[in-house]
């Protein structure tokens, strides 16, 4: 049982906790609470780390899952110190990171986001969390977006990290050609957009570019679109959070492709 907030091992799991370097030079992320424990493969969990109090009270099912882990008993008092929480629920894990190509992504039925130095951890978990709920089949990003492993980013997702891969383009723009030639088309959200995002077919392979919280996608990396997709908006709102204008759009293909009818223009 671990007794000491000085212990060898959790002060790695506050180190996995705190930086993008070590989890990268780790290979390894934190998992943290029951519904998300729930969720993590069994062949992907390194180490599991439950409190005295959690386990004795855990539901069988969890339960049988933790002792089919590589396990540490945590005392009570101690637990919090392992935790990013305020109120940790007593069991965290410690998770392999998955690796993905870009190659991977590309399928006939592709329904990709291209994303451009998304700056908030809870924006990048909800385009994961939402966009699984579209039929989103996988992620491009920059190495300038958010750490994909941020322990802000893991519980955003509610498990959707688990099932929708995500690729980390140290070329970005590379990755969008890559994409283009192999019959994906791009559509960038942006205030200049010819058309509204529902005037649009979605019916192939496609991709959308979302940018910046802030500056939205450099110019740049938004004439590399096959074509730029606006929401209208109405009131004095000028534009959507990153997270909800890839919701949006994300539906709309969804929406076509449950009624093939729709996509026809």
């Amino acid at each position: 049982m671990i007794t000491s907030p000085a212990n060898k091992k959790i002060k790695e799991i506050q180190a996995l906790n705190k930086k993008p370097s070590y989890r990268r030079e780790t290979g390894l992320f934190t998992v943290e609470g029951v519904r998300m424990f729930r969720e993590i493969p069994e062949d992907r969990m390194e180490q599991v780390f439950v409190s005295e109090g959690f386990l004795k009270d855990a539901d069988p099912e969890v339960r049988e899952k933790i002792l089919r882990s590589r396990y540490e008993v945590v005392q009570d008092s101690v637990f919090p110190a392992l935790s990013d929480t305020r109120t940790p629920q007593g069991i965290l894990a410690a998770v392999r990171q998955e690796r993905h190509s870009l190659s991977g992504l590309i399928r006939k039925d592709a329904c990709i986001l291209i994303l451009e130095t998304i700056q908030d951890p809870g924006n990048l978990g909800t385009m994961l969390r939402a966009g699984e709920g579209a039929g989103l089949t996988g992620i491009v990003c920059d190495s300038g977006t958010a750490d994909l492993y941020n322990p802000k980013v893991v519980r955003s997702t509610m498990g959707s990290i688990f099932r929708v891969p995500v690729v980390v383009a140290e070329d970005l723009h590379g990755a969008v050609r890559a994409l283009k030639s192999e019959g994906v088309r791009i559509f960038a959200a942006h205030l200049r957009g010819q058309k509204a995002y529902d005037e649009e077919s979605y019916a192939g392979p496609s991709a959308f570019m979302i940018g910046n919280e802030a500056a939205g996608l450099k110019e740049e990396t938004a004439a590399l679109a096959d074509a730029l997709v606006k929401i209208p908006m109405l009131g004095k709102v000028e534009s959507l959070n990153a997270a909800v204008a890839a919701s949006v759009l994300l539906y709309e293909l969804a929406r076509q492709r449950r009624n093939p009818a729709a996509g026809k223009r």
